[in-house]
């Protein structure tokens, strides 16, 4: 999930206007191009009213002083009246006052549109006449209320990098907008970046190509003025978050503060029986060279080398390093990859760990099942009660701690039978709560390696629920299924019934097994325990105990857990 830029001309002005994602899990993405914008768009669904999402995104845009619009979309469905349009406005008029906005953020106009037949209008109506089935009305309010870029062209050119892109053939390529200045194909140009010791020059070089965004497509320019967006190649070592000037500037522009990262993980090679046999880049040089462009252009991951070609990897969430782990697996990449493990701090003697603030919206029926998750969790209930303009819904607000919510998510699918809502950002780090009740079970670990059998397979159904069906590989320390109860056993699934030369009726009987549970990515990773890893290659994803060799297990199982 990355932003995007595009430009558009209107009325004698160019409208330059950036798309964030609204997931907390890629906050990075927004943190980073609010200074690029004057204005922002709160879009938000007349039907449904503002989401937990709107409130992450929207405390973003006010915290930088922007003034938003509000566009209540889908205003032609049959269910949205005037007086629901109004119900949201209110709803939205809360909002903002409870993150603190300020009494110009306040008076905010309100506009109306149905996106899927590609209308706006400042007044509610649900089916404008012809002339007025447009855009017009939107574009409008926005050259009304958005301010022109405080910037002057007779300045020295100074640009931000906020987006960062490859190129084969003219190498890195720097997007930003022009804070000052012009920049013009050809100039000198250098990069500078603020250090603790003060501002340093990285390189100094010429701008060979200058591109801007128009609508859909990439044109190629001559030269573009302050407040333009524009993205310009000929620097190779430049990265986010560095000033872009002109040679006699020795001054760097502010950088964006971004929160701090919650979750890590560990990226290593994969030394599994299995491995080689799907993948292309199988080397710890070939996965810490990727991880390293990936911390270029997101500026939210941080990436730090360990031992023996491992590499922790630092972010927002599971979702956005699970991403991470599927781009990588898609371009051919195999690596074992570790449980997610909360980033703790240390302050005045205490342990403090992150806590994340939560938005559950759940049918009524299920509300009891998500309490006794949560309770276990360590979550703790700040207000509850119905959603508005819905029946039998039920909204929670909580607080929990951030690996109480690791694995929650694929849980909470299946407590509410895929009709639940949630929403995760991050709150403050506050005193650990605790440990966690039992929200796992023991799992069954293969002690034999080869094809794994229907066979063998039926012997262990009762014990527990498997991951594997027959006719798939499997080696020592492979994690087959979940035990029944809270300890692990070793099994063998490679066992092979036995040939006589006895003939009998019904000897042979028909193996009938029950469809295993086939684990997605995203499930994989909120399943793993501290003692095991995720196995990532092109064709499959499996789980593994960390210590292969079952001796070597029960001796580390003697240490104490983390």
């Amino acid at each position: 999930m990355f932003h995007e830029v595009t430009s558009i001309p209107w009325k004698g002005n160019e409208l330059n206007m950036v798309d964030t994602p609204g997931h907390a899990d890629f906050g990075g993405e927004v943190e980073r191009v609010v200074g690029m914008v004057e204005g922002a768009i709160l879009v938000v669904d007349a039907g449904e009213g503002p989401l937990a999402q709107t409130k992450f995104v929207l405390a973003k845009a006010l915290k930088y002083g922007l003034r938003p619009l509000l566009l209540l979309n889908k205003v032609d469905r049959s269910t949205v009246t005037e007086e629901r349009c109004s119900e949201v406005e209110s709803l939205v008029f809360d909002l903002f006052a409870n993150l603190g906005a300020t009494e110009e953020q306040l008076e905010f106009p309100v506009l109306y549109a149905s996106a899927k037949e590609g209308w706006a209008s400042s007044t509610y109506t649900k089916k404008p006449s012809e002339d007025a089935r447009n855009m017009s009305d939107l574009l409008d309010a926005i050259i009304r209320h958005v301010p022109p870029p405080k910037s002057s062209l007779d300045a020295p050119f100074q640009m931000l990098v906020s987006m960062m892109e490859r190129d084969n053939y003219v190498g890195r390529i720097l997007t930003g907008r022009i804070n000052s200045g012009i920049l013009q194909v050809g100039d000198k140009v250098h990069g500078l970046q603020i250090t603790d010791s003060g501002t340093v020059k990285i390189e100094e070089g010429k701008v060979v190509r200058l591109m801007k965004k128009k609508g859909t497509n990439i044109v190629l320019v001559d030269s573009a003025g302050a407040g333009d967006i524009v993205s310009m190649a000929g620097l190779a070592s430049p990265a986010i978050g560095h000033t872009i000037a002109s040679v006699q500037v020795m001054t760097a522009l502010p950088t964006v503060d971004l929160d701090p990262p919650t979750i890590s993980m560990t990226f290593g090679v994969n030394d599994s029986p299995l491995a080689g046999q799907d993948g292309i880049y199988l080397t710890g040089k070939q996965i810490g060279e990727r991880l390293r462009v990936e911390a270029e252009r997101n500026l939210s991951i941080n990436v730090i080398p360990g031992m023996s070609d491992a590499y922790e990897v630092q972010g927002r969430g599971e979702l956005q390093l699970g991403i991470l782990i599927e781009n990588m697996r898609r371009e051919k990449f195999e690596l074992s990859v570790s449980p997610p493990r909360v980033m703790y701090k240390n302050e005045n003697g205490q342990k403090l760990e992150p806590v994340e603030e939560v938005t559950i919206e759940v049918n009524e029926e299920h509300v009891g099942l998500v309490i006794e998750a949560i309770s276990h969790r360590r979550g703790e209930i700040t207000d509850i009660g119905p959603v508005p303009g819905s029946v039998g819904r039920t909204r929670l607000c909580l607080t929990c701690p951030s690996r109480g919510l690791v694995g929650y998510r694929c849980v909470f699918n299946s407590d509410t039978r895929g009709t639940g809502f949630m929403h995760r950002a991050f709150l403050a780090y506050e005193i650990h709560r605790g440990s966690l009740g039992n929200v796992r079970k023991g799992v069954l670990v293969s002690m034999g390696y080869g094809t794994i059998t229907a066979y063998a397979l039926m012997s262990l159904e009762p014990r527990g629920q498997l991951f594997v069906k027959p006719g798939m590989e499997t080696y020592d320390g492979m994690i087959i299924g979940e035990h029944s109860r809270d300890t692990d056993l070793d099994v063998n699934p490679v066992r092979s019934k036995e040939l006589t030369n006895i003939r009998a009726a019904n000897k042979d009987e028909n193996v009938k097994l029950t469809p295993p549970r086939l684990m997605s990515l995203e499930e994989a990773i909120g399943y793993v325990a501290f003692d095991e890893l995720i196995e990532v290659t092109p064709s499959a994803i499996r789980l593994r105990k960390k210590y292969l060799e079952v001796n070597k297990r029960k001796s580390m199982s003697k240490r104490p857990k983390e």
